[in-house]
């Protein structure tokens, strides 16, 4: 966590005071030269800048009582009734990093730390919280094999027949707590994606000479949830026969849709790697190509199997969009394997920059190449890396990531790392500035996650200065305020047709009379732009670099004439004062 020893720490706080140093010395004191006449809007001017709230300081005048912190203790604030909030991290639950998956139950195993943080942020304030995140070993992985059963894929069904107890043998190297399952799709059965005439409804390849015989069209269809007993992962696929649609792509995305969002039917473990690996030999459809079949309804996103596994809603809902299939994937941490055959490669290959937590593999014309495709897959391209999602994010917050990965190296701007061994620990520096204040009453909050973990951080935030700890005690009809203004941080808010420091005094007839008195010619700025003008008088700013003065606060140790160093009334040299 980010603290008094941490370099990052320490660089933020000495460009703070260097910042407020540098408007110091070149006279650019924007808390002072700013138009705030509340603690609210003094604080939302600069980050560097406070609100003294004691009662008598600057004889009751409103913008002094703004200003850098240091210089309003130096004009005799006392320190208790300085506001001056800074941004700061809670660290709320902070279990450490495990080193085993498997043998514990899901809530012993840790991934990431810490879990939750509470963020205070006062808006052009950054702040910084760091992150780890760690691959643990043995870690239990559920693998859901979605295949393509459209005639094309004749020849791959017969290569995987066996596939369960071959991919459990490997699998068993890399886990002690693995299962399968299994699921086919094809098409909507519905023109122009099928054949549509009745003679081909219980079979859609009659009269088709070299494979007459097939399953009638189906959009998904589950068929084993996920187990530990391989054997009967190949009874089931033993039992599959292909089917027909009409045109070249398939109905891919609304089986990996349901596959991803029907969570107790597929059987995903909370604490497991959730693999679904989609083999194909052709494109899929896409959103909108639902239209043609006049589908004009957008995917729901939700679970649609009925009592028969099937998928209901396929005659019903347009095929989902990319958007939808990322954020429902990312969602339920699912790791997406596209085992396409090569001529397919570079279209799915676009899709994975889409999607996150997605790779493609290149599948054999006959998938005999699946059980090295996918350890592949799992070894190179998701137990390798880690990367960061950020989910409902807030708009008026500002966030940058930094990675540190295996060499120590930070690398500001990225949020992954890559090249990693199973047990490497990484960590992310997290910068996060608030740009403005939320509504009132808005509660805040986002999430940090691994992409396809089920470990997240969990961020809450509030914020400091868009609300005064001071006007929690404003009194209304206050005695300081002549008791016909609201007494609220030092400073008298008066009733309308009241004027003053402490509402003393009332306005004249002419709404605007009272300001003339303190104007040194028409047209010219109330007290020059360096004061208040209350009860036709100007009360004169303070100023650090030199006293001003005047009757319309016209003058201060600088621009009034001097003759040997000595100000003089500039009537003639070498005179005094007056």
């Amino acid at each position: 966590m980010w603290s008094p020893g941490t370099w990052m720490w320490r660089a933020a706080v000495c460009c703070m005071l260097l910042e407020t140093f540098l408007h110091t010395a070149r006279g650019l004191n924007m808390c002072m030269g700013g138009s705030a006449t509340s603690c609210e809007e003094c604080l939302l001017i600069h980050r560097s800048c406070a609100w003294c709230a004691q009662e008598e300081f600057g004889r009751g005048r409103t913008l002094t009582r703004c200003d850098f912190s240091q210089n309003l203790q130096k004009r005799g604030c006392d320190a208790r009734f300085i506001e001056y909030p800074t941004s700061s991290v809670s660290v709320l639950h902070n279990m450490p990093l495990s080193s085993k998956g498997s043998g514990w139950t899901q809530n012993d195993v840790v991934q990431i730390q810490p879990q939750k943080l509470s963020l205070s942020l006062r808006p052009g304030d950054q702040t910084w919280f760091e992150l780890q995140v760690r691959q643990v070993e043995d870690y239990p992985v559920d693998l859901y094999y979605l295949m393509d059963l459209s005639l094309s894929m004749k020849d791959d069904l017969e290569t995987i027949r066996n596939l369960g107890t071959k991919l459990a043998l490997e699998m068993g190297k890399l886990t002690s707590n693995f299962r399968l399952g299994f699921g086919s799709f094809v098409d909507k059965n519905m023109s122009p994606f099928s054949y549509t005439a009745p003679k081909y409804q219980e079979n859609p390849c009659n009269g088709y000479k070299l494979f007459p015989n097939c399953v009638p069209t189906f959009g998904f269809r589950h068929i084993l949830s996920l187990t530990d007993k391989v054997d009967r992962f190949n009874q089931e696929v033993q039992k599959q026969m292909v089917s027909r649609n009409r045109d070249a792509p398939e109905g891919g995305f609304d089986a990996i849709l349901q596959a991803a969002v029907c969570k107790e039917e597929i059987g995903w473990r909370k604490e497991a790697y959730h693999l679904l690996v989609f083999a194909t030999d052709d494109v899929p459809h896409l959103a909108l190509d639902g239209r043609l079949g006049g589908l004009v309804q957008p995917h729901d996103g939700e679970c649609h199997l009925n009592d028969k596994n099937e998928y209901s809603a396929s005659t019903q809902m347009d095929y989902p969009s990319l958007a939808l299939l990322g954020e429902k994937l990312a969602e339920n941490n699912i790791f997406l394997i596209f085992a396409v055959t090569k001529r397919l490669y570079v279209i799915y290959k676009n899709f994975t920059a889409l999607i996150p937590g997605t790779t493609v593999e290149i599948l054999d014309t006959d998938s005999k190449n699946v059980i090295q495709l996918i350890i592949a897959a799992y070894n190179v391209n998701i137990r390798s890396k880690v990367e960061l999602s950020v989910w409902d994010h807030p708009e008026d917050i500002a966030s940058s990531f930094t990675a540190t990965c295996q060499d120590g190296k930070p690398l500001p701007g990225l949020r992954k790392c890559a090249d990693l061994k199973i047990g490497d620990t990484v960590s992310f520096n997290v910068s996060v500035e608030a740009r403005s204040c939320p509504p009132r009453g808005t509660e805040q909050s986002f999430t940090i996650k691994p992409v396809g973990f089920k470990d997240s951080l969990q961020v809450s935030v509030d914020y400091q200065g868009c609300d005064c700890g001071c006007s929690r005690t404003a009194n209304t009809n206050s005695s300081i305020c002549s008791n016909i203004g609201t007494y609220n941080c030092g400073t008298c808010h008066c009733e309308p047709g009241y004027l003053g420091a402490r509402c003393e005094c009332q306005e004249g007839e002419s709404g605007s009379s009272y300001l003339t008195a303190c104007r040194e010619a028409e047209g010219k700025q109330v007290c020059s732009g360096r004061g208040e003008c209350s009860c036709n008088q100007c009360l004169c700013y303070e100023s650090e670099f030199g006293k001003i003065y005047g009757s319309y606060c016209e003058c201060d140790d600088f621009s009034c004439a001097r003759h040997k160093g000595i100000l003089c009334s500039g009537r003639n040299s070498g005179g005094k004062t007056h």
